[in-house]
């Protein structure tokens, strides 16, 4: 026989943790407006629950506490890989908290290649963290050849 301590407890267990099916993070002046635009249309179709960042930021600004926390939120982060995608700070700011989160959380991260190839992001990476090296993200030597390790093993998808 169950008790009632032990019934509530199973039941708050099955409560799902997750407030978003997908992040996504793409670099708003490549994507945007055109692929970002559809993919999002496509999933929300699908109901599946995605969180976009509706506002780009200007430059200066840091990233929101509650941007970050979209992505300890999520079950899966989709990141759109496109040609300014790894110049931009905050873009490489989110990535280092999604493979944060993939460690943590475990957050599946599914990398979109975007008119851009794999070793291209790569090298791009590669060159931004040698002339920024004092940039305390792309400090963490770890974190960084996490992230080429992301871009190595997984499968992924080029348009």
């Amino acid at each position: 026989m169950s008790t009632p301590g032990a019934t509530s407890s199973s039941v708050s267990s099955l409560t799902p943790r997750w407030k978003y099916d997908v992040f996504l993070s793409f670099r708003g002046e490549d994507t945007r407006n055109n692929f970002t635009d559809h993919l999002y249309a496509a999933l929300q179709r699908k109901g599946i629950v995605t969180f976009r960042d509706e506002e780009g930021l200007e430059k200066g600004e840091s990233i929101s506490p509650a941007l970050l926390k979209a992505i300890e939120e999520s079950r899966f982060a989709i990141i759109i890989l496109s040609k300014n995608y790894v110049s931009s700070s905050w873009c490489m700011e989110k990535l280092a908290k999604m493979v944060r989160c993939r460690k943590e959380t475990g957050l599946t991260i599914l990398p979109i290649f975007y008119h851009v190839s794999p070793s291209d992001v790569r090298k791009q990476a590669e060159a931004l963290y040698i002339h920024n090296s004092s940039d305390t993200i792309l400090k963490e030597g770890k974190l960084l050849r996490d992230m080429m390790q992301l871009f190595v093993r997984t499968k992924t998808f080029t348009r």
